[in-house]
């Protein structure tokens, strides 16, 4: 039976609770000290807002867990995407101060060797979408945690431990996955269960994002930690937590019927948290659409059946003006407006006095990563 692990927990007790957490779930036998141990972080904006990104307080709980138990041949990755900059996100979010407090190397996916590979499973729309399958070598042979942070997603409606992957696994022209981004997630899903000897997920519901995810979320304070070697698992308890039925979710849906994982909440063994405890727990939560979101699913759809304006739009340098556009609303609009003001009340409570206990660091000195194409 597939096993979560959920504790509630403080501002005040969150790194030893993750370290709790993570033995709750029986993370020492999937994350082997044999192994290359790769922390898939996530990175969903540069700047920092709560909610959106890997915070440092769950970065450092994993580490230190590490540490305690001596896991020598650690990892920390994440990608660039067309509106994200790894190093500087890195800074942003406070990660580099802990990874090398504990001798951690953080490495840019655009700055490693990616090979093609062939799935044994069959392709949902990989093929169809992106004619191939290409993935870090590194990849190969490793154990993997990902980084997830409970919120919701105008592509996804939730997102947590499977979309986690989509910054791993593809290195460009993630935008074109969005016409079919519930297959392309359990296509990831079946990928890495094939490449990976072991896979992890710590989930943080401390800070969550409720609306216009990823991005541009209202900041909810849930003071909950989840962890499961069961990525279907994990992402069906925390939407069932957010307040959605996991089984109405298409990408929940597509990998418990394909057996990737338990998306039946009933099916499920919980840790840490008793069964009725868990059964009144409900954020609420309802997923919005961005603007930027939402004109991309209008025109993608309009254009779908117009292979001429379709590529016109989506595969030439036509696209930098969509690029341009969702720069131009997040970082320059939205952030400095309703953003600021999110995050000035985000200051004001125990989990941002948290956050602004940690160090930045120095602004670090890094080799230009590569420019993928975009299109």
């Amino acid at each position: 039976m597939s096993k979560v692990a959920i504790l509630k927990t403080s501002p005040e007790n969150v790194v030893t609770d993750y370290s709790d957490l993570m033995r709750l779930a029986d993370y020492d036998k999937i994350i082997t000290k044999d192994k290359l141990n790769i922390l898939k972080l996530n990175l969903s904006w540069t700047l920092f807002y709560p909610a959106c990104s890997t915070p440092p307080w769950q970065l450092e709980g994993v580490l230190e867990t590490l540490k305690s138990e001596n896991y020598s041949k650690v990892l920390a990755v994440e990608n660039q995407t067309v509106v994200t900059h790894p190093w500087k996100g890195a800074y942003y979010n406070k990660w580099l101060p802990l990874l090398d407090c504990h001798d951690v190397k953080f490495q840019p996916l655009t700055d490693v060797k990616w090979v093609e590979y062939e799935p044994r499973s069959e392709m949902l729309a990989m093929d169809e979408i992106f004619g191939g399958v290409l993935i870090p070598e590194i990849f190969k042979g490793s154990n993997i945690i990902h980084f997830p942070t409970m919120k919701t997603h105008g592509h996804t409606q939730t997102t947590g431990a499977m979309k986690n992957a989509f910054g791993g696994l593809i290195p460009k022209y993630r935008h074109h996955a969005h016409k079919m981004i519930h297959e392309v997630l359990v296509d990831l899903l079946a990928i890495q269960k094939e490449i990976h000897d072991g896979i992890f997920a710590v989930m943080d519901g401390c800070v969550c994002g409720n609306g216009a995810g990823p991005r541009t979320m209202e900041p909810f304070y849930g003071d909950m930690i989840l962890a499961s070697s069961d990525q279907v698992a994990i992402d069906a308890i925390a939407a069932k937590i957010m307040g959605f039925e996991p089984l109405e979710i298409d990408y929940i849906k597509l990998a418990h019927d394909q057996g990737l994982g338990m998306g039946d909440t009933d099916q499920i063994e919980f840790v840490g948290i008793d069964r009725a405890d868990l059964d009144i727990t409900n954020f609420k939560f309802h997923t919005q659409k961005s603007p930027v979101i939402r004109w991309d699913q209008i025109i993608r759809k309009k254009t779908m059946r117009i292979p001429t304006i379709h590529n016109a739009l989506f595969n030439s340098p036509f696209f930098k003006s969509f690029i341009f556009a969702s720069e131009f609303y997040h970082d320059h609009f939205w952030y400095p407006t309703a953003g600021k003001k999110n995050i000035n009340r985000f200051k004001q409570t125990r989990w941002g006095e948290l956050f602004q206990k940690y160090s930045f660091g120095e602004f670090p000195e890094y080799p230009e990563i590569k420019e993928w194409d975009p299109y």
